[in-house]
């Protein structure tokens, strides 16, 4: 059994280690725990070691984990593909949504949510097949559009680079999106997973999603 304490102390060391490299402040780093498969009395043990952010990639999967852990003061991002048939749930049961990649989607959830909603905008910078995010080249049009919603509020960008043995191929996508944050000002910044987040650090994350290195590889 992985030993998700332990692994969470490990983890906040190396993210801490990364930011001083980069002359940041580790404070400004947030650790979203990524727990996809991973049973609500795993997230309690990683919860005594100081993490308050959770990520769930699917609706179905999260909602009991939300109930279980209803007493705790849990900040809950989601982070999957989302469609608009869902959009009504996610604003029920999470705080954020960091996959935005179409504007019927961003419409859908300014139109149901009750509460203001944090968001991000998923850019896709590769073209692999089968990953989502709206292209770069339409990314303008999409914060323009997005700005005009008096529910939703536009915090930043996520993206997920292809994955790179050597984790430092990865720092010219990380780059790539910390340019278009800054030019369109926007302040956060979720890139960075087990494999690369120390290089997504060193390249101005404000989120790194982190599964794997606190739990252990997926059953």
């Amino acid at each position: 059994m992985t030993d998700v304490r332990e692994n969470c102390l490990r983890t906040l060391d190396r993210i801490h280690n990364a930011a001083a490299r980069s002359g940041r402040n580790p404070a400004s780093i947030k650790l979203i725990a990524v727990t996809k498969t991973v049973p609500s009395e795993r997230i309690r043990q990683a919860v005594t070691c100081g993490i308050s952010q959770i990520g769930e990639n699917r609706l179905q999967e999260a909602l009991p984990k939300i109930e279980a852990l209803a007493d705790l003061s849990l900040t809950w991002h989601f982070i999957g593909h989302l469609q608009t048939n869902k959009a009504r749930k996610v604003t029920e049961h999470f705080d954020w949504v960091q996959s935005i990649d179409r504007l019927d989607l961003a419409q859908k959830l300014n139109q149901v949510t009750s509460k203001s909603l944090s968001m991000l905008v998923e850019v896709k910078l590769h073209e692999e097949p089968n990953k989502s995010g709206v292209d770069a080249s339409r990314l303008e049009a999409l914060i323009e559009s997005v700005g005009a919603f008096d529910k939703l509020r536009l915090r930043g960008l996520m993206a997920v680079p292809p994955y790179f043995d050597n984790a430092d191929d990865a720092r010219p996508y990380f780059r790539k999106l910390r340019s278009l944050a800054v030019r369109f000002a926007l302040p956060e910044l979720s890139m960075g997973m087990s494999h690369d987040f120390e290089v997504a650090i060193e390249e101005g994350a404000t989120m790194v999603r982190i599964g794997t290195a606190l739990f252990g590889e997926r059953q």
